[in-house]
C-alpha cells in the first residue's frame, strides 16, 4: 500500500494531515526542494498541479 512521506507546497493553508510539510515560495524551489526529497527519502514524487507535489512510497 502507498503511503504519502512528505508534501511540499505552495500555499500552507491548502496542506494539512500527518506527513511533513514543506513550504516554498516559488515554482522552482518548490520542485527542487521535492525533487531533492525525492532522491534522499526513496519515494516518487507527484505533481497536483496546484502548487503542491506529494512524495509517495509505493513500497
Amino acid at each position: 500500500m502507498a503511503k504519502i512521506v512528505a508534501i511540499v507546497a505552495m500555499h500552507f493553508g491548502a496542506v494539512g494531515g500527518g506527513a511533513p510539510i514543506f513550504i516554498e515560495e516559488s515554482k522552482d524551489k518548490l520542485e527542487k526542494t521535492a525533487f531533492l526529497l525525492e532522491k534522499i527519502l526513496d519515494a516518487s514524487a507527484h505533481d497536483l498541479k496546484n502548487g503542491t507535489i506529494i512524495l509517495v512510497n509505493h513500497k
